[in-house]
């Protein structure tokens, strides 16, 4: 099931609103990072520079078979090697990653999702002891030039709440500001 409220603009618009290189950085992906799993990739504004950063294998999925495509085109047209992407509804069915499989989980816009406890529940299952999951989300501010409607836009303070119901660590410092339209959240998985 598509996540509500989940339009994408064009892609060009989208890539405007990011610096995915830094974002990554601040949430401490690089070379030694090994497996990686993306919860929906969109257009591969996160999956790709993602791939680049790290020495393992970014595992993304998307409900949307289009996205997945588009991201399978960029990463063989780049000589992306490192990515596996799959259409899969993992709202319904999950990632169908073992347990403690992934060193790092992104969530990357999409705890507007209507179960979003589920949704990190089953970041916190794929992920190793120890295991960082990443989050960012539009900012509470009806001034964003995009995200969800206000009405299900979470709050950093909401998802911290929905990290700790599924068992995740959050530590106040692990919390960013990626100005001008998003926060991010770090959470660990208990060793």
């Amino acid at each position: 099931m598509k996540v509500r409220d989940s339009g994408m603009p064009e892609e060009s618009v989208w890539a405007g609103f990011f610096t995915p290189e830094s974002i990554l950085e601040s949430f401490g992906l690089y070379g030694e990072t090994k497996d990686v799993v993306e919860f929906g990739c969109g257009y591969g504004t996160f999956t790709l520079p993602t791939a680049r950063l790290i020495g393992g294998i970014v595992f993304t999925f998307d409900v949307e078979p289009d996205m997945v495509a588009s991201v399978c085109e960029k990463s063989g047209r780049e000589g992306i090697w490192n990515v596996v992407a799959e259409q899969r509804d993992f709202d319904a069915e999950g990632t169908g990653l073992p347990n403690d499989f992934a060193e790092v989980v992104l969530l990357f816009n999409i705890l507007h999702h209507h179960e979003p406890v589920a949704l990190m529940a089953e970041a916190f299952r794929v992920l190793r002891p120890g295991g960082r999951a990443a989050v960012i989300h539009w900012n509470y501010d009806e001034t964003t030039p995009r995200g969800p409607s206000m009405d299900i836009r979470p709050r950093p303070e909401q998802c911290i709440t929905w990290g700790e119901q599924a068992g995740f660590i959050f530590f106040p410092h692990e919390r960013y500001d990626f100005r001008p339209y998003h926060y991010g959240l770090l959470f660990r998985k208990p060793l």
